[in-house]
């Protein structure tokens, strides 16, 4: 028995029923022991969470080396969303376990402390690099929170707006109407998910690159 292998139990119970599969008691019976011989390792539920974030940001990929700092970091954040695809509960518990600490787990620490390395070491300024973090969000750890996420997959294309409505809303009218969605996306039924991902990903490393080069900073001048 080990932290280690109560944590990685944890993570395959998620996997398979989701974040509120996972329970003590469901540990403890995939492993064959009695409740309380888990917290010794594991003292409540919150740690719990906690480790199984860890575990899960510890299968990031580590920086490529000898190499500039967008494309480095271009692949950290797309090695962050494939594992992330692979653990379909993890960025609601980032989220919630993020909201509720005072400070990150130590291996979001580790891999914040990493990131930022790589935009200095890549010649961007420190206030540059603060305003690149705001920018990505929860990309750097490879997903987003999407404007229509809690509508979108869930049923066919929505129908055209009726008319007074079209006639209100003509541009919102016409992205609808011109649109054809596919089942199953997140961003929107039949939007290409990675696409928008890496698209909106490409689009924010690209405006850093440019902002580095023309004085480094985000920050307007104060006349």
């Amino acid at each position: 028995m080990s932290k280690e292998r109560i944590l990685g139990t944890a993570v395959d119970l998620a996997d398979e029923g989701g974040a509120d599969a996972v329970s003590m008691r469901k540990i403890s019976q995939a492993l064959g022991v009695v409740p309380m011989a888990l917290y010794k390792h594991v003292r409540n539920k919150d740690e719990l969470l906690d480790g199984m974030v860890d575990a899960i940001v510890g299968q990031i990929d580590p920086p490529a080396e000898d190499t500039d700092w967008k494309p480095a970091v271009r692949q950290r954040i797309l090695s962050a969303r494939q594992v992330l695809l692979a653990h379909p509960w993890a960025p609601r518990v980032i989220e919630e376990r993020t909201r509720a600490r005072t400070d990150p787990t130590p291996a979001v620490m580790d891999y914040m402390e990493s990131m930022i390395g790589i935009f200095r070491a890549g010649g961007l300024s420190i206030d540059l690099t603060h305003h690149a973090l705001h920018a990505l969000g929860s990309r750097l750890l490879g997903f987003s929170q999407e404007l229509f996420e809690d509508t979108a997959g869930t049923g066919p294309d929505p129908a055209p707006p009726p008319p007074e409505l079209a006639e209100r809303f003509p541009h919102i009218t016409e992205l609808v109407t011109a649109i054809t969605h596919e089942q199953g996306s997140v961003v929107g039924p039949g939007c290409d998910d990675q696409f928008e991902f890496e698209f909106a990903l490409d689009l924010l490393l690209d405006g850093l690159e440019r902002l580095s080069g023309e004085g480094n900073s985000a920050t307007p001048e104060l006349a």
